[in-house]
């Protein structure tokens, strides 16, 4: 089961990246984790931006919904989702992840 806060901002979501990967994707859901690909490495700000950009195609959003709020320089990340609910959200990840 995600974890997933809701606060006054939006929904914030905690993801696990994994920078220099093989391809950008959205594997799994791991312990109320996100697990997130991306080819980019971990420089410069790069991956973070990777997979913002990963969240908001593959959770059908708008880029600027996805903010990165803590963990810039750490894999494990917590992003503020805006302009949408816990439940929405969920039921987001759940049609990504195929569940």
């Amino acid at each position: 089961m995600m974890k997933l806060e809701q606060t006054p901002e939006g929904v914030v979501i905690q993801v696990k990246t994994l920078p220099g990967s093989r391809k950008n994707d959205v594997r799994c859901e791991q312990s109320g984790v996100l697990k997130v690909s991306v080819i980019q490495i971990a420089e410069k700000g790069k991956a973070n931006k990777a997979v913002q950009k990963q969240l908001a195609q593959r959770l059908e959003l708008r880029k600027s919904q996805v903010q990165l709020i803590s963990g810039e320089t750490n894999a494990l990340k917590k992003f503020l989702i805006t302009d949408v609910t816990v439940n929405e959200l969920c039921e987001r990840i759940k049609r990504l992840l195929g569940e």
